[in-house]
């Protein structure tokens, strides 16, 4: 009980933001005993705790499942005993939880199963079978959701002989009782029409049994399932259709009722039977048609019915896409109609729209720009549209534009009354006018039917130039140009930009924000879309970066001192990234100005990282500000090294990562032999304090700025067993097994070789044992790179010994089985490249390989010359990143976030080599200096090759 208590005390003290960080780590200092996982399940469980400890709890739980459950290797990392006793306690547990705490353990008990079930969990599912109940429903929601938390898991993944084997194991026995509890639970709906309460429980439990229907078949349709569609979703279409006013709140505007929610989930389903089932599920594909019309044409505005609106769109769109389908709405009366009484109202400005307007900007905007929210009603009316539009364009357009007319002409009888008319013309021309998807890059393709540039003249100049009748349509203007962006030419955008960056100093919130995602836009197009130059160059911003740069740090100071107040626009960062990086190093006479500013902005967010994308951009910024001001790199470094040892001390981990790669980058501007600023001098220990690799997140980064500090100071390790345990726990990682490498070709490369000797055959092992036991494809091609390097920076013989070391003899089963087979499956370029001169130095440098392993060079430079002269390169790829295409960073957490201003180039031992044609050259000239030295010794080895090596060696010259 003690226990307990100090464990729900330390949760208590994590709420607090004055003890968080002790709390958190005191927490973690005990988390490693046996038996506290448990503890902490007894906390959850406690109804005699507050409910805020509880779910302090649940979280911990949850994160603690996350890092601590499995290795990657599939090893348990708590004690045996206490995952015996997390399974046995688990589900009863979560079934006897309250709802916002079942989904915390929910999301621990689909960690477990990713890894556990079936296989080590084999009991999972007769335990939540037996607990079903004919009329205990508050059980068996309990037990429906832990089965769901498990079988959700399913949605995402590939289809693969082994999953496919997970969900028949699930369906033979599942199935049955599933669909018998589903009928169970219709028929008791049925029966209490007049029971609210009780209705409620059994809408839960349906709302439910929906997502499991999507669980179990959202890979393919089981025959179960086909054998049963007409019982199973004339459920489903019974219940979309169903109304009771007993369950809804009149006076309740933007929070689903249960059965709207649990119609909502019918959609998915039956959107997911339309497109992949049809040819069980068409005969009743119908039916659903014209309930969900039903729906789309009775249900009120309210945002509470946005979602299952949108979800109804999204059917009828992926209805819309299957020609049989498609001829219910093609014709001129139906499409008039549809615009009438579907596209129209839901197209249209609500009141509740406005409102967002004003009271919550931010989330305006982020619900108004493409893509960033595929649940609301204006989007999946939207799409539904376009789809109508692509598959009879020319029907489509002209009805839609009739009511085009008609609304601006009632625009323009009444502007400031009929300003929303306005706004619907231009959502309306709009969607009608782009071809296709929009990309990030922009719209690349526009109805020829339609001209978007006339229309930017006559319609949307206007409200950009001078006063809107109402701040929306100064927002659709601008809009209008975000979207467009691609069909003006550059001296039409010229004369925009001053426009939009006037309109930074706009009062509201979204005109200004707007105006800064559109100047980010801009700034973003390329001269094509496989090209990785900018249309708009330096130059461009002469003059005018110092400005803009002014206005939108003005802007981002506005919002508030708090550190959330502060981050909550991120689009204002993210043009400020855009303009520097532009602007390049015009930036220099107020580049210090600058990086204060961004150092400031980092030192409050850092009191309470809240946005990622925010802080993402914020240290992108500053990369770029250093990147292209090196001349001032000792100044630079003086000015932020405070700040950052001040987040590596205070661990404030959402920055660590960021910091260590400036802190990195700026090593990597100083030359080899060159003396550690004292800043960085005092890292060189803690960054190889065992914790701090323990967040994944912060291991690329890390690895970087060590193999920076060896490069610069080969004596910055007079011991070098830290360092190479740091190594030894890399290359075990099937994740950093990679990171391991790049570590290691820094050591091999620049540390004297005396203080590397005493522990090459240490080092070889480890390489050799994980080649043995758990090798990965990318593994092997990077030992053959490893290999590569060390046999160019520090010789063949080198190479020979350091696998022969290990055993005598060991090299020919190496050499045979891995380097020469892999060298020809080299995808990426760079290795491809470094793996040939590696091989190459081997074949034709030093002794030991001639002496003792001779009659491996005629095979190895039959591989060799036809890879190296193949014109084959696909599968090959270079290291051009479109950084403007990379995943969006959305939330802090374990993974990597990488700095694009200042990614890290990769290893290089032979930058002068052009990475194709300059290897040909390479080995021509390697292997004529060769057949010198051994006197025409490539004649003698010709009667070994192959045809196809010998045409190879002709190619570079030999005959």
């Amino acid at each position: 009980m003690a226990e307990l208590e100090s464990i729900a005390q330390l949760l208590d003290q994590s709420l607090e933001a004055s003890t968080a960080k002790s709390a958190e780590a005191n927490l973690k200092a005990v988390e490693n005993q046996p038996g506290f996982v448990l503890t902490l399940m007894h906390v959850v469980a406690s109804r005699n705790l507050p409910a805020a400890t509880r779910l302090a709890g649940s979280l911990f739980f949850k994160n603690f499942v996350k890092r601590k459950w499995i290795d990657e290797n599939g090893a348990y990392l708590i004690p045996e005993d206490d995952v015996v006793a997390v399974k046995r306690e688990i589900v009863p547990l979560m079934i006897a939880l309250p709802g916002n705490l079942q989904v915390q353990i929910g999301e621990a008990i689909s960690v477990i199963a990713d890894s556990d079930f079936p296989h080590r969990w084999p009991d999972l599912l007769d335990e939540l079978i037996a607990r079903l109940s004919t009329d205990d429903f508050v059980t068996n929601r309990g037990v429906l959701t832990v089965a769901h938390s498990i079988f959700k898991r399913w949605r995402p993944l590939f289809r693969s002989d082994d999953l496919f084997l997970e969900i028949k194991m699930v369906l033979d026995k599942f199935a049955a009782p599933f669909m018998s509890l589903l009928q169970n639970v219709d028929e008791h709906i049925s029966n209490s029409d007049n029971d609210p309460a009780k209705l409620t429980l059994l809408f839960d439990v349906l709302l439910i049994l929906v997502k499991l229907y999507y669980d179990l078949n959202c890979q393919d349709i089981p025959e179960f399932f086909e054998d049963n569609v007409q019982i199973g979703m004339g459920i489903m279409h019974k219940y979309l259709a169903y109304q009771n006013l007993a369950l809804e709140d009149a006076d309740e505007e933007d929070q689903p009722s249960i059965v709207t929610r649990t119609k909502s989930c019918i959609q998915e389903l039956v959107q997911l039977y339309t497109t992949r089932y049809d040819d069980v599920f068409g005969p009743m594909v119908n039916e659903f048609i014209q309930t969900t019309w039903g729906l789309l044409t009775t249900v009120s505005l309210q945002p509470k019915n946005d979602v299952l609106i949108s979800k109804s769109f999204n059917f009828m769109t992926a209805v819309t896409k299957i020609p049989k389908y498609f001829e219910v709405f093609n014709s001129e009366a139906a499409l008039n109609n549809i615009t009438v009484q579907i596209i129209l109202p839901n197209i249209t400005l609500r009141e509740s729209d406005e409102e967002l307007f004003e009271d919550d900007p931010i989330e305006y905007i982020r619900r108004d720009l493409e893509g960033s929210d595929s649940d609301t009603r204006r989007r999946g009316c939207t799409d539904f549209l376009k789809e109508l539009k692509e598959k009879n364009e020319s029907l489509v357009i002209p009805i839609v534009l009739a009511h085009i007319k008609a609304f601006f002409a009632e625009y323009a009888a009444d502007p400031s009354a009929n300003w929303k008319c306005k706004d619907l013309c231009i959502y309306l021309f709009s969607t009608l006018a782009i071809r296709g998807t929009i990309g990030n890059p922009g719209v690349s393709s526009t109805s020829n039917l339609l001209d978007v540039v006339d229309f930017f003249t006559k319609e949307i100049t206007p409200d950009l130039m001078g006063p809107a009748a109402h701040p929306i349509l100064k927002v659709d203007a601008i809009k209008y140009i975000y979207t467009f962006r691609n069909q003006l030419n550059k001296s039409q955008l010229i004369e925009i930009l001053p426009v939009l960056a006037n309109l930074l100093q706009a009062d509201e919130f979204v005109v200004y924000t707007y105006a800064a995602i559109t100047i980010e836009r801009i700034l973003s197009i390329r001269e094509s879309n496989s090209s990785s130059d900018f249309i708009f160059k330096k130059a461009d911003l002469a003059g005018s970066s110092h400005v803009l740069l002014q206005n939108l740090f003005n802007l981002i100071f506005k919002q508030g001192n708090s550190p959330e107040k502060l981050a909550e626009n991120e689009f204002l960062m993210k043009t400020v990234y855009r303009v520097l990086l532009t602007s390049e190093e015009l930036t220099a006479p107020f580049a210090h100005e600058i990086a204060k500013q961004l150092l400031h902005i980092i030192s409050i967010i850092s009191k309470n990282p809240s946005n990622p994308r925010f802080s993402h951009y914020c240290f992108e910024s500053l990369g770029v500000v250093v990147k292209f001001n090196k001349q001032s790199m000792s100044e630079f470094m003086e000015m932020m090294m405070p700040q950052f040892l001040e987040i590596l001390s205070e661990d404030v981990q959402e920055f660590t990562p960021y910091s260590i790669q400036i802190i990195a980058y700026c090593i990597e501007q100083l030359p080899a032999a060159s003396s550690l600023p004292p800043s960085v001098s005092q890292l060189c220990q803690p960054i190889l304090s065992p914790a701090v690799w323990e967040l994944k997140g912060n291991i690329p980064a890390l690895t970087r700025l060590l193999k920076d500090i060896l490069r610069v100071d080969p004596t910055a390790y007079p011991d070098l067993v830290p360092v190479l345990g740091v190594f030894q726990r890399l290359i075990a990682s099937k994740t950093y097994d990679e990171n391991g490498f790049e570590l290691l070709e820094y050591i091999v490369t620049y540390l004297p070789l005396d203080s590397i000797v005493p522990y090459v055959k240490q080092i070889a092992v480890l390489l050799l044992q994980r080649l043995q036991n758990s090798r990965t494809e990318k593994y092997v091609k990077k030992f053959v790179v490893f290999l590569s390097i060390v046999a160019y920076k520090r010789g063949s013989d080198f190479v020979v010994d350091f696998i022969d070391g290990v055993q005598v003899g060991l090299f020919r089963q190496i050499w045979s089985n891995f380097v020469i087979n892999t060298l020809p499956t080299m995808g990426n370029l760079l290795d491809r490249k470094i793996a040939i001169i590696g091989i190459l130095a081997v074949l034709t440098t030093g002794t030991k390989f001639s002496a003792n392993y001779s009659d491996l060079l005629a095979p190895s430079l039959e591989v060799l010359v036809e890879t190296a002269t193949s014109d084959s390169i696909v599968n090959l790829n270079s290291d051009y990143v479109d950084l403007e295409n990379l995943e969006e960073i959305t939330t802090f957490g374990s993974s990597f976030s990488r700095l694009t201003s200042i990614s890290e180039k990769s290893f290089d031992p032979l930058p002068e080599v052009d990475l194709t044609s300059g290897v040909r050259s390479y080995v021509r000239e390697a292997l004529a200096a060769f057949n010198d030295k051994t006197n025409n010794g490539l004649a003698s080895l010709a009667p070994q090759l192959s045809e196809s090596a010998k045409s190879a060696l002709h190619n570079l010259g030999f005959n």
